[in-house]
């Protein structure tokens, strides 16, 4: 399974494979051509909430991470879509945050190369 992260203000390249935006808001700046998008998954994004906690402060990046695949354990039947389709060829997440190593776009990867980690007892 190849998947990939990329910030959406980098050019699209057909190494990209299939191109998802992850992001729950539209990246400020760029066309939809630019973007050259195969899907949007906006309901992969972590919600408006956890979004707006994070902060995208690296210091609350471990808590983010844990409450995000909390999130995501209720949207199975999109994230096997998303693993089907990366078994399939390149899938490349695209999200917009600045910051390359404390954003959702590294956990979702993360979680769909690795699956769900186990809940702690």
């Amino acid at each position: 399974m190849d998947v990939r992260i990329k910030r959406a203000q980098e050019p699209a390249a057909r190494s990209d494979g299939q191109r998802v935006l992850i992001d729950r808001l539209w990246p400020r700046g760029i066309s939809r051509e630019r973007a050259r998008l195969d899907g949007w998954e906006r309901d992969l994004a972590p919600s408006t909430e956890l979004r707006k906690w994070f902060g995208h402060d690296p210091a609350r990046f471990a808590e983010f991470r844990r409450r995000y695949v909390e999130e995501l354990r209720g949207q199975r039947s999109r994230l096997t879509e998303l693993r089907r389709r990366a078994g399939e060829s390149r899938l490349t997440l695209v999200y917009a945050a600045r910051d390359t190593e404390h954003n959702d776009a590294v956990v979702l990867a993360e979680v769909l190369r690795r699956g769900l980690p186990r809940r702690p007892r």
